[in-house]
Formats: C-alpha cells, structure tokens, sequence
C-alpha cells in the first residue's frame, strides 16, 4: 500500500475533527452547576427536585396536550395532590424570576424552548 503513514495520518486527523464536538461537550461545562437561585419553599413544588430536573420538559408537554387537546386542567402529583394544570399559574407562582431561574439553567445547558413564544416571560420576582 503507498504512503499508508499518509493514509492513516489522515484518518486519524479525520476521526479526531469528526468527534471534537462530542468530546467538548463531554469535557465542557458541568451541566448540574448551573446556579440557579430556587424558590425559598421547594418543598411545596409539585413534584420532588429529582423529577422536575430531569422531566419538567416531558411534564409541560403533558400537561399542553392534557389542558388544551384533551380539556383536563386538572394534574394529580405522586403524593396525590391535585394541582391546576397552568405554566402561568401554578410553576410560575414560585419561580417567578425568569433570569434566576428558568434563563440561568437553559443557557447553562444550551437548551431553547419555545414556551415563551405563547406564555409572558417573568420578569422579576416577587
């Protein structure tokens, strides 16, 4: 084979340009150092800290199609209490500081929803 250090040099390069994304990412930032300030009664949120970290996403979606698809307003958490089914009303009533809160952790993971484009951004707490 000709110049196989040449081949194989450039295969190499290749392999390490084409994954450089992921190992930055790997190696970046700490995702769950993100400084948010939480409200000062996490405990009355409607689901414990560990799920809404990791599903408070998947739970807004839920919650879109079940209040405007399905016309349940109406949201039973783990412990059995019943919470009105409202980003406006029922999350934003404890984490009113958009800047402290909701920017801070998405900027920190890179994450853009597109919640405010229908719902009006907190603009200072309360």
């Amino acid at each position: 084979m000709y110049n196989a250090k040449a081949v194989i040099t450039g295969i190499v390069i290749f392999v390490v340009l084409f994954s450089s994304p992921f190992w930055v990412g790997y190696l970046g930032q700490n995702y769950t150092k993100t400084d948010i300030v939480l409200p000062k009664d996490e405990k009355n949120c409607i689901e414990d800290v560990e799920f809404m970290r990791a599903q408070h996403m998947r739970l807004l979606n839920e919650w879109r199609d079940e209040a405007l698809r399905k016309e349940n307003r109406v949201y039973v958490s783990k412990d059995g209490k019943k919470w009105a089914i409202s980003l406006q009303n029922t999350c934003l009533k404890c984490h009113n500081n958009y800047k402290e809160f909701c920017e801070k952790c998405h900027v920190a993971n890179s994450v853009y929803p597109y919640c405010w484009t229908c719902h009006i951004i907190p603009t200072e707490g309360k």
